[in-house]
């Protein structure tokens, strides 16, 4: 057995299953390291959480708060909970992670009904909404609270501005509100080159899920109240929720170091445009086809099983639908161009057998 401080794994070895493989940013563990002096007050009271609200004000305006948690799941279901009644219910995509992806959680854990709308590009539309809000006053129906929407979506596909906003407009006008789950909203952001706040706070949207793991923190996310009119007790639901760190000051610095300056957008920017390599050269590959618009930092495509499985024992990926052969690739904040073009060569390699 091994006792030594060594590392379990070769750091040469990279893949493109999830943006969640990738280890931290070195300013992500510089800040860590800054804050771990010394004492500070538990739970949220201490001096980085104060300051993160300020960083969070420059990026979605003056009335935001953010409220620090573990994980992406907790940041959707506390948000959730906090926005819909015991009788509500929310509208998403079928794709949406809250369905496939969270184990049942906003369901099981926020005690709400999802309604989802299947969508070819992962994107609702106002016209999909109304699939699903309806029947607010029938007893017999788990009432439509709230849309959520994911930016970008699970597809890789990425909401203009004008999209939501017209999503928010229509949502707000049936009484419902909006929640934006933004695991890799700084992607979104960056694809769209335009501040966050152009499509969240001033597009409408009431709450937010602000991701930060997939972009080079080691763990954390934050729940953004933009409209504080829209949510109940917020601060109770993610300590009933099991989201509330003692040690908050760990979660608040490694944002407070991703958004204070640019990192966020400079890491977006480079898995980015990784994935925009990559598709490039996945064009070039007979018999493979990618499947959805590249905009951001994920490309879907369609390739024979055999090869899919012979290339997966030389770089992690995952089926996305395996009946029909179709494959998620994602990029990182450390993903290479020497990544890429090695990644291109082994599929081109596996074609040809």
């Amino acid at each position: 057995m091994r006792t030594d401080a060594r590392a379990h794994h070769d750091p040469a070895v990279r893949g493109f299953a999830s943006d969640n493989y990738a280890g931290a940013h070195p300013e992500i563990l510089a800040a860590l390291t800054l804050a771990n002096g010394g004492h500070q007050i538990a739970y949220g009271e201490d001096d980085y959480t104060d300051h993160l609200q300020r960083v969070i004000h420059s990026h979605f305006g003056a009335g935001a708060q953010a409220y620090p948690v573990f994980n992406g799941t907790g940041a959707n279901v506390t948000a959730l909970q906090a926005l819909t009644d015991r009788w509500g219910a929310v509208v998403c995509a079928e794709s949406a992670h809250i369905n496939v992806d969270e184990g049942g959680a906003p369901e099981r854990m926020a005690g709400l009904k999802l309604l989802t709308v299947a969508t070819p590009d992962g994107k609702l539309t106002p016209e999909l909404i109304d699939r699903q809000a309806w029947g607010w006053e029938d007893e017999h129906r788990a009432m439509p609270q709230v849309v959520s929407i994911t930016q970008n979506t699970e597809l890789g596909t990425v909401y203009t501005p004008d999209e939501i906003k017209a999503i928010c407009d229509h949502a707000h006008e049936r009484g419902m509100k909006v929640h934006l789950d933004g695991a890799r909203i700084s992607n979104a952001a960056a694809s769209l080159d335009v501040p966050m706040r152009t499509f969240t706070s001033v597009a409408g949207v009431d709450v937010l899920s602000f991701g930060g793991t997939k972009n080079g923190m080691l763990f954390g996310e934050a729940i953004v109240v933009l409209n504080p009119d829209a949510v109940h007790q917020m601060k109770h639901i993610r300590k009933m929720s099991m989201q509330l760190a003692s040690k908050m000051r760990f979660v608040s610095v490694q944002l407070e170091a991703l958004l204070a300056k640019d990192l966020w957008l400079r890491n977006a920017r480079h898995s980015n445009a990784m994935a925009q390599r990559l598709a490039k050269g996945v064009r070039q590959v007979d018999g493979v086809e990618i499947l959805h618009e590249v905009q951001a930092n994920a490309v879907f495509a369609r390739l024979p099983h055999d090869v899919s499985e012979r290339l997966q024992k030389r770089y992690r990926f995952y089926f996305w639908d395996e009946n029909a052969g179709d494959v998620r690739w994602m990029c990182s904040f450390d993903t290479t161009e020497d990544d890429v073009d090695g990644f291109l060569a082994a599929l081109k390699e596996e074609m040809a057998r």
